[in-house]
């Protein structure tokens, strides 16, 4: 009995040999130093911010030397598969426009030549290779049964070992009569596809990760599966055949696969397979409340989920320019120099990516936010508004298309000049923000001095009129103000407080209130002409009478 022999008995029914395989995936033809990148999530839950980091890391490194950026499922965990996992991590692709240049979604089109894009759907190319590395001597069939303890496998392995045996790693069938195996899997027996590591442990293996350079690691020592019981492979196998079919050059992934690579490297060497280069993530992390840092959780942090910036209408630029930013710090001064640039002219390399851990910070990203929505024309931001409020809110959206050129006007405010207002950093706010343009305020009861509040209002609006320009109109206020014994000088007013009932500013101060029942706002002029003489008066009217 030959290993080609246990091979065609665990295998029977795979007819594909890796020859065959190979001649179906032809190399890229592409240009030199090309690189091919991939985004490969388990459809297990939502888009993950971390994910979203790879992403922009993986498409700008393709893009930046004119080669692929592509999208594959690794659905091969069907425990954990979430229903409609997939179609939302494409979406939000699509959202943030990331679109991958290859790609396939159920029940939609398949881009790109080296599919199937699912793995799921490539099983019999990874059972050929599983097949292929037994022939080979490199794996073998393991029986052992996942409810066994650790204690029960070592003791096993002792009774099919010396006491010579150099690696406790070993997997106790890994020296399995090839008849006893050939029976056993003859019997109905289940197994699994373990690889035959070389290795015994005792020395370090020395890689290169593009973000951390010349590491070492101690070199794996486990016979680590390939093929699970049920014919599914773990991510280890199956990437390391998948990459390879596809032309991957390089792996983004997180940190947390780092320790991992080792045993990842033992499998491209099994299968003579050149390894492809990988870059392990820093891990995105926020301060708490405690002044600690930790990592963003997917429990205690909303913003962990990419489909939270979406819901809170945050602007697309600036979601992605601040994790730009996080992956390399460059970005800022860049942008400071190119206002008007693209983000995707921002060029950066493999060795230009961040090391350490980026904090999470809403500051930054708002500020952000706030310097791209400033930019924008009144019709870009009612179109971003409006958009946004067809998705998440309905009943807004219905106001804002009943009450366009209002809309409109309010969406102005503040906008164009040399230094435009900056108040506004996600969609969602506006209505907060400008509630009092679309509806009267609450009168305000909490006013200092509420009888010069009401006898202002009420002498103001006698005989009101809302002048063509703003000099005219504040003109026109001072002459109220000074006739009920206001200051209009400023430097008479802090001179003497006590001799007036207060300032210019004061009165302007109750005029803001009666509108908008705030203290702050922009513009009062600007305000009172997109709201309308006869509007205006209604409102100080009423709260004079309150």
């Amino acid at each position: 009995m030959t290993y080609q022999d246990l091979a065609n008995v665990l295998y029977p029914n795979v007819k594909i040999s890796v020859e065959d395989i190979f001649k179906k995936y032809p190399p890229r033809k592409l240009e030199g130093g090309a690189e091919v990148t991939r985004f490969a999530p388990s459809p297990t839950g939502y888009m993950h911010i971390g994910g979203f980091f790879q992403v922009l890391i993986d498409r700008a490194l393709a893009k930046n030397s004119n080669g692929v950026f592509y999208l594959r499922n690794e659905d091969t965990d069907k425990k954990r598969e979430v229903e409609g996992a997939m179609e939302i991590i494409f979406d939000i692709l699509e959202r943030f426009q990331q679109k991958p240049d290859e790609y396939q979604i159920l029940g939609r089109e398949t881009v790109g030549e080296y599919g199937p894009y699912i793995q799921s759907k490539r099983l019999e190319i990874y059972h050929a290779f599983a097949k292929y590395l037994v022939a080979q001597g490199k794996a073998f069939p393991c029986f052992c049964k996942k409810t066994e303890g650790l204690e029960d496998i070592l003791k096993d392995r002792e009774e099919r070992y010396s006491e010579s045996s150099s690696n406790a790693f070993f997997d106790p069938c890994r020296d399995m009569p090839i008849e006893e195996a050939i029976k056993r899997v003859q019997n109905g027996e289940k197994f699994a596809i373990r690889l035959k590591t070389p290795n015994d442990g005792s020395k370090r293996i020395k890689f290169f990760d593009i973000i951390k350079g010349d590491v070492e690691l101690p070199e794996n020592a486990r016979d680590v599966i390939l093929i699970k019981d049920d014919g599914i492979p773990p991510y280890a196998f199956a990437h390391a055949i998948d990459d390879t079919l596809m032309g991957t050059t390089i792996v983004v992934r997180g940190e947390e696969w780092f320790s991992s690579t080792p045993s990842h490297l033992d499998i491209f060497n099994a299968l003579g397979f050149k390894p492809v280069k990988y870059c392990h993530t820093p891990v995105i992390c926020k301060i708490d409340k405690n002044g600690n840092k930790r990592k963003l959780s997917k429990r205690k942090d909303p913003e962990s989920n990419m489909q939270y910036f979406a819901e809170q209408g945050y602007p697309i630029y600036a979601v992605v320019e601040y994790l730009l930013n996080l992956i390399n710090s460059g970005f800022e001064p860049w942008r400071a120099k190119n206002p008007e640039a693209h983000y995707s002219e921002f060029k950066f390399g493999i060795t230009d990516i961040t090391a350490g851990s980026p904090l999470f910070d809403f500051v930054k990203l708002d500020d952000v936010g706030k310097n791209i929505v400033a930019k924008m024309s009144a019709e870009e931001v009612y179109a971003n508004w409006l958009s946004w409020a067809e998705e998440f809110n309905l009943t807004l959206a219905d106001t804002l298309k009943d009450k366009k050129e209002l809309a409109l006007k309010v969406c102005g405010i503040g906008r164009g000049g040399a230094k435009p207002r900056k108040d506004i950093y996600k969609w969602s706010m506006i209505e907060g923000l400008y509630s009092y343009m679309f509806n009267k305020p609450e009168l305000v009861d909490e006013i200092e001095n509420k009888e010069n509040y009401k006898e202002f209002l009420n002498e103001y609006s006698k005989n009101f009129v809302l002048p063509e320009d703003k000099d005219t109109w504040f003109v026109g206020v001072k002459e109220v103000a000074e006739r009920l014994g206001y200051a209009v000088d400023n430097k008479l007013y802090k001179a003497n407080p006590e001799g007036y009932k207060g300032n210019t500013a004061k009165v302007c101060e109750y005029i803001r209130l009666a509108l908008t029942g705030r203290k702050d706002s922009p513009d009062l002029y600007e305000l009172m002409t997109i709201l309308g003489e006869q509007e205006v008066l209604n409102r100080l009217k009423e709260a004079g009478e309150c």
